[in-house]
């Protein structure tokens, strides 16, 4: 068989989930969007619900369709996008909590589902989503006397600790809703590890449940293991892949691996990843085409069947870093080729 292999660990996500839970004392949601940040929200979901999660939140009203089907009655489900047009069937349906962004927002919710659960979403400063304090100063009333059940906004700097943009939003937070009695929440995963004046009555982690930085504690979550098709040997001054990128200095041996940039392996890592082969480092030579990777295992005794280019010799954030990306990035971007596995 020659498709890689991409091994998913539901026990390190629900460990990654406790451990975070534990430092926040608080209630601990966990953060789905984008099918699970690419490994599967429903299989993900239902394994965190066993796990204890009782609040998910997901990026739109489709995604939380779908994860209401896989987790049935009872958790809570949030969508960070609100109530866009169109979407009153699904949120009832689903029974889905919007975050209203907006006044059009509030006002469609209202008219739409009048007694329907809602959240609010703020902008504290990240100027993404959320009402800026006038418009929440104008829509404040109206919307309490509604009974929203969160009040959220989110943090722009929280993986940079010492940036004072994170205490700003907290005092602009802390600002926004002085004497409201209704539960706040304003930490994703970095915004947990900043301690605990950023945790309020919930926290909303994600990229750390997956193993992904700033939690650098977390467990590692992914494997990617790529079968090698064939090995060749190359003289010195012979050239290797498109553009002739890489140049063998003595004679080497190639090995040929069975995935690329089709399968979200990003292109620009070419010349700078590793893969492992056991402990032992084997650099990407060349460039990544569309559906191989070359690398040089003259080093190796034998020749593998597969090498692994994530696990615990290297995250998504180490691949991330020789890619110019971001963790976040490398997970979502994984490719539907692979063969999964989901280890519990």
């Amino acid at each position: 068989m020659s498709t890689a292999k991409l091994t998913i660990d539901l026990s390190a996500i629900a460990a990654n989930w406790r451990a975070l839970a534990d430092i926040a004392q608080v209630e601990t949601a966990a953060v789905v969007k984008a099918d699970a940040y690419g490994l599967d929200a429903a299989r993900v979901g239902q394994h965190l619900a066993q796990a204890g999660a009782r609040h998910f939140f997901v990026a739109v009203a489709e995604e939380g369709v779908a994860l209401r089907r896989a987790l049935g009655a009872g958790p809570s489900i949030s969508v960070f996008s609100g109530h866009m047009a169109g979407d009153a069937g699904a949120i009832a349906g689903a029974n889905l909590v919007p975050m209203i962004n907006s006044v059009d927002q509030m006002l469609r919710h209202v008219e739409a589902l009048p007694a329907h659960p809602f959240g609010i979403q703020l902008d504290t400063g990240m100027n993404r989503l959320g009402m800026e304090p006038a418009e929440w100063s104008a829509l404040r009333d109206l919307a309490l006397a509604q009974n929203p059940t969160l009040i959220m906004s989110h943090l722009a700097c929280a993986d940079m600790p010492d940036h004072p943009m994170n205490a700003a939003q907290r005092a602009q937070f802390e600002d926004m809703t002085n004497g409201i009695d209704v539960p706040r929440s304003l930490s994703a995963t970095g915004g947990t590890l900043l301690g605990a004046e950023y945790h309020y009555d919930m926290v909303r982690p994600g990229v750390g449940l997956y193993g992904g930085l700033p939690f650098s504690d977390a467990q590692s979550v992914v494997t990617l293991d790529i079968p090698v098709i064939q090995t060749r040997e190359v003289s010195a001054g012979e050239t290797v892949g498109y553009a002739n990128a890489w140049t063998a200095s003595a004679p080497s041996r190639i090995a040929t691996i069975s995935a690329g940039y089709a399968d979200g392996l990003i292109r620009a890592m070419g010349g700078k990843a590793q893969l492992f082969c056991g402990g032992v480092a084997v650099p990407v030579i060349g460039r990544v085409s569309m559906d191989l990777i070359t690398a040089d295992v003259s080093h190796l005794p034998d020749i593998p069947d597969s090498l692994q280019l994530l696990g615990p010799h290297q995250s998504v954030d180490d691949l991330a870093e020789h890619a110019g990306t971001i963790g976040y990035e490398i997970l979502t971007s994984l490719g539907a080729r692979y063969d999964r596995a989901w280890r519990t």
